[in-house]
């Protein structure tokens, strides 16, 4: 819509109320997931940078690892209302679809790996968060992490995150950031951008 001309701002929003989907009895899963909301600003500039590359992503094949089974008909809840999902198996493919979607975009760009300076990703879990940095060889150092302050939040993880580096003064104008995440379906995705 910015690109049309026709809009010169947009807010994309991502928010999460995971507290009403997850099973508090169980402990596997419930001490993972937050609540949560972020919100970034685009806008249209001459500058050169912004958005450099996209990928998203969905497999069905895959939706049993991480879902809320149930669904609403006509106002009422039917089925399982709560989230499911198989720890080990998320983790897997969690890592190995982050890492194609990373190449992806870097080659859609014309980047290499080197050409990364922040890695901004899904604050699901720290061994996800290390496995795909080690992947895209970035040190610690170059990751944002959050998760030690808001949980799993989903959608709302990576405004979080992007907003705590750069109030921090981490993430700085003109360098390039990955984000990446993935979410229930199985979907998954990453955006290639110029900060």
């Amino acid at each position: 819509m910015i690109a049309s001309g026709r809009y010169r701002r947009a807010l994309v929003v991502g928010t999460e109320k995971l507290s009403e989907v997850v099973d508090w009895e169980d402990r596997a899963t419930c001490v993972l997931f937050g609540d949560g909301a972020g919100a970034v600003v685009l806008e249209a500039s001459y500058q050169p940078g912004g958005i450099l590359a996209t990928e998203l992503r969905a497999d069905g094949r895959h939706v049993d690892i991480l879902c809320v089974p149930g669904h609403v008909q006509n106002g009422h809840i039917l089925g399982d209302p709560v989230l499911k999902m198989e720890g080990q198996a998320v983790f897997k493919l969690a890592v190995g679809v982050l890492e194609e979607a990373a190449l992806s975009v870097l080659a859609k760009a014309g980047l290499q790996k080197t050409d990364i300076d922040w890695l901004v990703p899904h604050q699901a879990n720290i061994r996800i968060i290390q496995s795909t940095a080690r992947k895209l060889g970035l040190p610690m150092d170059k990751v944002v992490l959050t998760v030690q302050d808001h949980g799993n939040t989903s959608a709302a993880s990576i405004p979080l995150a992007l907003d705590s580096a750069v109030r921090a003064g981490h993430i700085q104008r003109g360098q390039r950031l990955m984000l990446e995440g993935v979410g229930g379906g199985f979907t998954w995705g990453a955006a290639l951008i110029q900060y």
